[in-house]
């Protein structure tokens, strides 16, 4: 960074940790807030990462460092892509630029990483549960903690935030709860009652006599803490009616303040200040704007959630050559679902609130009374969608392997125990790269292997995917999942026509004599790759490779064959290796007597870092060289 580009930013640079913000006058926040946000901007459009979100809070986050005492006060973001200008303001400014990379600091909130990320933030919905829990904690060991859980309006659609809430609402505690409302309209109220009504609200003073006037009431006999209840409802009551505003957080007992400028960074601090001190359970209502700051950003909807690399001047967004390049995964799952749809009226698709990151926005677009995005509400997308297989419709259920692990209980006891037809499409898969430990699908193979009445497959390229979605809707299938990876596969022709494959039957793809290799889903490509060079590098050794497709029912046939025929096996998924593909391989091998030495490769006992996907294979021992090495040893 060269000294001219720095003296653009004469306040930012200066601040390394927030005692240093809380230094500066109020007036120049603003002027924090607009070289923060034009940090952000340059730093995003050169090394890509969540980019609309962190603009949308660069006041609030500002104001919240400027008014608690953080690290000791705790500020715990819900959904991590919120919390890069918290990662700028907190010591991480220089190290930013390596944000994402493989070694740099994490793309998201991190304790492991910093003191001031107070709590792990990758899926959404646990922020008021975790500072909840935080400001008990501070209660029990006498420690004067304020505690602020951030989040946002989508998270607010996720069970676990009612849950939060619902605790939050009848255990004594002093969580302020932050709704970020960059969505949600909110009632046109303006004018002087207004204002009028928002500073009664949070006057010191306001509140302090109404208080105490409850208590003396309480002491005086004439009510008990019920009736004290009853009263503040009533006050709460009266402001809605007065404002034209209603919400469920009062109907909860639970003060609400706002809605409230999330933008004007001198009236958050004044309102953060003014409510900081008041007791029990307090939400704050902001507006924002998604990419405030960056016209195309606020103008640009989903597409600038992640833009990839941008010109920050012009807002262009700087494409990469992808002709000749074969399709991503989930493009050829939108097509084909449409495809399949077209020809199946009982077909229906369901996402929790990732319609463009899966690609049912293709459906959507063609079939808007087919498609439904559910929310951020993974467990209700899985038993919503066995509500509709129940009555006859056949729902293809698209959810991030990933946040899959929130809907476990649903597909065990709403799904598989009723063997109804649902189809559970489970995108990224296996290693996701720079979004790291919080997204890698590392867990499903493992997880989902033990559920009866439950067919679990992963296709090895997206010709496979188009086959096994088209079986998954024939008849009578049952419970199904296709798990595929995030990117791009190995087929350009993937417009095949489809056919049924037969469930539980793998294919040889290559025959061999000296070490069978065993592997399910799309690893099977780099497999590939391993043994031609392992048997161009040393004439004369044969590998044979199976494309087992299931990992439930296991083809046993298949198996059978090559405990027959070879002494030593080699499987690889990318999945983790404790109870997965490779363990189901070695149980079977156990218990039919086979004699062969079974060596599996996969994800390790560990939370695997951020990286690209290529280094992180390497790291893992599943790119083409650890296969070869594992085929030769």
């Amino acid at each position: 960074m060269n000294e001219t580009s720095e003296q653009n930013y004469s306040l930012l640079q200066n601040i390394q940790v927030p005692a240093d913000l809380r230094q500066l006058p109020l007036e120049q926040l603003p002027e924090v807030c607009r070289q923060l946000r034009d940090d952000i901007i340059r730093e995003l459009s050169g090394n890509p990462g969540h980019f609309a979100s962190s603009l949308g809070v660069v006041e609030l986050t500002v104001a919240l460092h400027y008014v608690y005492n953080t690290p000791y006060d705790r500020i715990v973001w819900d959904v991590g892509h919120q919390a890069y200008g918290h990662k700028i303001l907190t010591g991480r400014r220089e190290a930013f630029r390596t944000n994402r990379h493989f070694h740099g600091i994490k793309p998201f909130p991190s304790p492991e990483e910093s003191e001031y990320d107070a709590f792990t933030a990758g899926h959404a919905s646990n922020s008021i549960s975790a500072a909840l829990g935080m400001a008990l904690a501070a209660k029990a060991k006498g420690e004067q903690r304020h505690i602020v859980a951030v989040i946002g309006d989508g998270a607010m659609s996720g069970g676990l935030a009612y849950e939060g809430l619902n605790n939050a609402a009848n255990t004594p505690n002093d969580v302020l709860i932050i709704l970020n409302d960059n969505n949600m309209s909110i009632d046109h109220s303006v004018g002087g009652m207004k204002d009028l009504l928002h500073r009664l609200q949070t006057s010191s003073t306001y509140n302090r006599w109404r208080d105490r006037a409850a208590r003396k009431m309480v002491s005086w006999g004439w009510i008990n803490e019920e009736r004290k209840k009853g009263i503040i409802r009533f006050n709460n009551s009266l402001k809605s009616f007065i404002t034209r505003q209603q919400n469920i957080f009062e109907g909860m007992n639970i003060r609400y303040f706002g809605p409230s400028d999330g933008h004007d960074v001198i009236e958050l601090v004044r309102t953060l200040r003014a409510i900081k001190e008041m007791k029990g359970p307090k939400l704050l209502h902001i507006h924002t704007i998604k990419g405030k700051g960056f016209e195309p950003a606020e103008q640009g909807g989903a597409v600038w959630h992640a833009p990839g690399r941008f010109d920050p001047r012009t807002g262009e967004l700087i494409k990469t050559n992808e002709e000749g390049l074969p399709p991503k995964f989930q493009d050829v799952f939108g097509h084909t679902l449409l495809e399949l749809a077209r020809a199946n009226e009982k077909i229906v698709g369901v996402t929790p609130a990732m319609p463009t990151g899966c690609s049912l926005n293709i459906m959507m677009e063609a079939m808007p009374n087919r498609a439904y995005d559910v929310g951020i509400a993974e467990g209700h997308a899985v038993t919503f969608s066995a509500g509709m297989a129940k009555d006859g419709l056949l729902p293809f259920c698209n959810i991030y392997s990933s946040f899959v692990q929130r809907a476990y209980d649903n597909i065990i006891h709403d799904v598989c125990i009723s063997r109804l037809n649902v189809v559970l499409c489970l995108d990224r898969a296996g290693l996701v790269g720079e979004d790291g430990p919080t997204h890698h699908g590392a867990f499903d193979l493992a997880f989902l292997r033990p559920i009866p009445n439950l067919t679990v497959c992963s296709p090895m390229d997206e010709q496979e995917l188009r086959h096994l979605m088209y079986t998954a809707q024939l008849p009578d299938r049952g419970p199904f999942v296709i798990r595929y990876p995030r990117g791009r596969g190995s087929c350009p022709d993937w417009e095949c026509p489809m056919k049924e494959i037969p469930v539980g039957r793998g294919r040889l793809l290559k025959e061999g004599t000296d070490v069978a290799l065993l592997t399910l889903g799309p690893i099977g490509v780099e497999a590939v790759k391993a043994v031609r060079e392992a048997e161009e590098e040393h004439p004369g050794f044969s590998v044979a490779h199976y494309d087992m497709r299931f990992l439930r029912p296991l083809d046993e046939r298949l198996l059978t064959e090559v405990a027959a025929h070879f002494r030593r096996v080699v499987t690889v998924e990318d999945g983790v290796r404790c109870g997965g593909f490779g363990t189901a391989v070695l149980e079977w091998m156990e218990d039919h007597g086979a004699t062969c030495r079974v060596t599996r490769l996969g994800l390790p006992d560990a939370f695997v870092e951020h990286g690209s996907i290529a280094e992180l294979r390497q790291l893992c021992g599943i790119d083409h060289e650890g296969i070869k090495r594992a085929l030769l040893s």
